[in-house]
């Protein structure tokens, strides 16, 4: 569905289900920013914007739950990647479109969730990624469910990675400003530190 200004209708799929090998091995969505779980202010950004908020999440799913309509998990072990995550999600979407986001980004903001939707409209029949500073980031982008068994097809064949793969099927890129502070990825205990004392 497109509503005004081909703003798309979206599944939102949070991926938390990573190693955190960065963060020691914790559970990253958990760990505490401002006060809350990195977890808690990803879905205050995009709660308002689905009836369809997922979370991927391979451990620690009963804290989970209270953040999600729908909880998913790898369908294989030993935390394969983020594109197990991705597909799993791409399954279990009610909307014909999946905006994911991953848990280390609480920068977010309406305005970029926003341009995403509105951009992923224009090529509604293609992925859509974030670039910034000449590079891609492949796991914060809308992605059309029809897609999805070309993502099964790949992971079958051996794909692990989303950009690569997205990139493959023609995906379009929505171009953020160098250094975007909404993009900053909170994925060592370093910079969860130092953000700390950045106000919004």
């Amino acid at each position: 569905m497109i509503t005004r200004t081909n703003l798309l209708t979206c599944s939102i799929l949070l991926l938390a289900g990573g190693r955190g090998q960065r963060m020691g091995g914790q559970d990253k969505g958990l760990l505490d920013w401002q006060g809350e779980p990195l977890i808690a202010h990803l879905h205050r950004q995009t709660r308002p914007l689905t009836d369809d908020l997922i979370i991927s999440c391979n451990r620690n799913p009963q804290r989970y739950a209270a953040y999600a309509d729908q909880l998913v998990h790898d369908d294989e072990g030993d935390f394969p990647g983020p594109l197990a995550g991705i597909r799993a999600g791409l399954k279990a979407a009610r909307h014909p479109h999946l905006l994911v986001l991953p848990c280390d980004v609480p920068r977010v903001d309406a305005a970029l969730l926003t341009s995403m939707r509105e951009s992923a409209g224009q090529h509604p029949d293609q992925p859509l990624m974030l670039r910034h500073d000449e590079h891609w980031e492949p796991l914060l982008c809308v992605i059309p469910v029809a897609l999805r068994a070309e993502f099964d097809k790949a992971w079958n064949e051996g794909e692990r990675s989303p950009g690569r793969l997205m990139r493959k099927l023609g995906a379009t890129a929505l171009t953020c400003p160098d250094n975007d502070p909404r993009l900053a990825n909170l994925n060592t205990p370093q910079l969860l530190s130092t953000h700390h004392t950045v106000s919004n």
